[in-house]
């Protein structure tokens, strides 16, 4: 028998995909995509692998941001995050890689605006952790379960719910695109 304590939960099969492509940049006890793979909450990303041209690919540069919209294609191909430093982060849609560049396909979306609760970049605007992004694409999806299971057990978790309930609330009833940009420009401010 299993103790329930030590023993990752098996995810369901209803529940979101989650990818990570590590690209080995940040220290390997502050990577979250790292303890993501070991908990067994997310997957190495395949190229090959089932529904991996389908996924949708978390990229600061795409202009498009995620939004409901987006839950059939998240649903069939799963979320990919790209594991890389914030100081490295190229142009959009390509990642680091292992010596090379290399493309990431699939659908890429931003995630709507967001503000760090983790200790290294603590109320910076957009500079998320790998599993603050999957936490805040999943929020943003309505899957607020599997969000909170996500980031349970990290530093500044429970915080960031905290201090992005309003805007998460916002982008949730958002239904496309155009109206989570309106709810930034109303949050942020601009244009």
């Amino acid at each position: 028998m299993r103790s329930s304590g030590s023993t990752p939960s098996r995810r369901s099969p209803t529940a979101v995909r989650l990818l990570v492509v590590l690209t080995g940049e940040d220290h390997p006890k502050a990577c979250t995509g790292r303890r993501l793979l070991r908990w067994g909450r997310a997957r190495p990303f395949s190229t090959g692998g089932p529904g991996a041209a389908e996924a949708v690919v978390l990229d600061p540069y795409a202009p498009t941001p995620l939004s409901r919209a987006d839950a059939d294609s998240v649903r069939r191909g799963g979320l990919l995050v790209v594991d890389c430093s914030w100081n490295r982060l190229s142009a959009r849609g390509t990642f680091p890689g292992e010596g090379d560049r290399r493309r990431i396909g699939g659908i890429h979306r931003r995630l709507p605006v967001l503000v760090a609760a983790n200790p290294q970049h603590y109320g910076r605007v957009t500079e998320l952790t790998t599993v603050e992004a999957f936490c805040g694409a999943l929020s943003v999806l309505g899957r607020e379960i599997e969000a909170r299971t996500v980031i349970a057990g990290f530093a500044g978790g429970d915080e960031f719910f905290e201090i992005n309930r309003g805007r998460l609330e916002r982008y949730r009833l958002a239904a496309g695109p155009d109206e989570i940009r309106s709810a930034e420009r109303e949050l942020f401010g601009g244009t």
